[in-house]
């Protein structure tokens, strides 16, 4: 019986470095939208300025999967994280002396592009560090350590939010980011210089040509996946994204405390998806993931039924179920479809492909954010998110064909 080979020490070197500025992060995602929210009590302008937020992630994905592909994906991670430490340290000191909505919508747009740049750079390296019968078990590792942060952070954000508002949450998600660079300046990842020629522009669109075809003519039923992902995001998690918060503060009225645990539901399920997904390895069949984009679906009628006919109390234990379902299945779904990807694609075009096939099942999340901003200023809460999870259910159920024609 063949042993199964460890992780390499660099490897675990950016999960660690994964948990340390992913914590960060995931404080930040917790308390900037929340105390926009509470500052303004608009879901409408929630909206806004998230999608608005929104863009430069799906712009500078794709950009950072060219550098990726180009550039040393260490160099890529710690000057990132730096520039996040920075350009909080400085959100620190305008936060009271700028008006601000202007000045959170600059901070997440900053913010959110720094994300878009920063998981191509970690995407593209698993390949490198992980041998071709550990790719499973390494995208699941790097999706539960992002699980991990992201249930630790809101729980944390939710003591301190509560506690002294958003300054100490600013101080710790400063000090994760300078933490996480210092130690990634550390890690070694192979690293082949390319040398086209031609100014940056004209390699870049010819590296997202490249992507391009490759995803729609030389891949075309993972174009077609791609797409729909992109209709059930523009449903289902930009329904989420916006609708969690109006939910639990505006419409069951929890306290800072009970909206972090909530949170930490979210992230927990991402945490027993990722678990699930390196327990299972290849027995997940990619032929059959529209079942679990089904699941998802179906998953968060209870939510809207409850918030119709339960009480506030039991509303908030169902909201928490359904968040914590919902995240298993969709890390069993994102685990399963990295993995695909970098199995089927060159090395020369990982870094630039699955930037791509990020930005654009993303695409129309910012759509998305700003419909369901008037939406919930506008309808019951309960029937927004049954009208979501019903027509999230048909987009999965049109997905059926193309992932069966996987192999």
């Amino acid at each position: 019986m063949q042993k199964t080979k460890r992780f390499s020490k660099d490897f675990i070197l950016v999960i660690i470095g994964q948990i340390i500025s992913l914590f960060g992060n995931a404080v930040l995602r917790f308390a900037l939208p929340l105390y926009l929210f509470d500052q303004t009590g608009s879901p409408t302008l929630l909206g806004l300025v998230s999608a608005g937020s929104f863009l430069p992630m799906v712009v500078l994905s794709p950009v950072g999967g060219i550098v990726a592909d180009r550039v040393n994906k260490r160099n890529i991670m710690v000057v990132l994280d730096f520039s996040a430490a920075a350009l909080i340290a400085l959100f620190a000191l305008a936060l009271g002396r700028m008006p601000l909505v202007p000045l959170l919508m600059a901070v997440l747009l900053l913010l959110y592009g720094i994300q878009g740049a920063y998981q191509p750079a970690v995407q593209a390296s698993i390949p490198l560090l992980a041998a071709p019968e550990q790719l499973m078990p390494a995208n699941a590792a790097v999706n539960m350590v992002s699980s991990l942060a992201s249930l630790v952070g809101p729980v944390l954000g939710g003591v301190l939010y509560s506690w002294n508002g958003l300054r100490p949450i600013l101080y710790v998600s400063c000090a994760c980011f300078v933490f996480s660079a210092v130690m990634e300046t550390f890690i070694r990842i192979p690293h082949a210089s390319r040398g086209d020629g031609g100014s940056i522009w004209r390699v870049a669109q010819k590296d997202m040509a490249r992507s391009l075809r490759y995803i729609f003519r030389e891949k075309p039923v993972v174009g077609r996946i791609i797409l729909l992902v992109c209709a059930f995001n523009l449903f289902m998690s930009s329904m989420l994204i916006i609708g969690l918060p109006v939910i639990l503060r505006q419409t069951l009225a929890v306290d800072t405390l009970r909206y972090g645990l909530s949170q930490g539901a979210l992230a927990a399920g991402g945490l027993a998806g990722g678990i699930l997904a390196g327990v299972l390895g290849e027995r997940l069949d990619i032929r059959r993931a529209h079942f679990l984009l089904l699941g998802c679906a179906l998953g968060i009628l209870p939510m809207g039924l409850s918030l119709a006919l339960a009480p506030a109390s039991a509303g908030y234990v169902v909201v928490a179920v359904c968040s914590f379902m919902l995240m298993v299945l969709s890390t069993l779904f994102s685990v399963q479809m990295m993995a695909f990807v970098q199995s089927q694609t060159p090395g020369e075009l990982v870094g630039k492909v699955i930037s791509c096939l990020l930005a654009l099942s993303m695409c129309a999340q910012p759509i998305g954010q700003a419909m369901y901003g008037v939406m919930f200023e506008q309808c019951p809460a309960w029937l927004v998110v049954c009208g979501a999870s019903g027509v999230s259910a048909l987009v999965a159920l049109a997905s059926r064909a193309a992932f069966r024609s996987l192999r």
